[in-house]
């Protein structure tokens, strides 16, 4: 059965508003592969930032740990460091944002 688009949105007004309204995403191109569309979503290889490793830490001593490491790792610079550190006393662990909890990916970015 082939509707045109007016009979669509008389038999269906809701699902009409829903399907074209404002906030709608359009698709427009689909992956059958797993692996290829969890690489174009950013999935597959992911690196956690020095944020997402801050969101895991349960206070601020081990916030401190966690940049000190960074820092001397070269994985951050001496100046982002500094940045974090003024946050962290300054703000509070959780100016962050909340805390990530184990599984936090499974939940957010889909299961393997």
């Amino acid at each position: 059965m082939e509707l045109t688009p007016e009979e669509f949105r008389k038999l269906f007004p809701r699902l009409a508003e829903e399907m074209g309204g404002e906030g709608t995403v359009r698709i427009s191109g689909s992956r059958t592969e797993r692996g290829e569309a969890e690489r174009a979503a950013g999935v597959e290889g992911f690196s956690p930032s020095a944020v997402d490793f801050l969101r895991r830490c349960e206070n601020e001593k081990e916030a401190e740990e966690i940049i000190d490491f960074l820092e001397r790792r070269g994985e951050i610079t001496p100046e982002y460091a500094r940045g974090l550190r003024k946050q962290l006393r300054e703000k509070g662990l959780r100016s962050f944002g909340s805390k990530k909890e184990p599984g936090y990916y499974f939940e957010h970015l889909g299961s393997p």
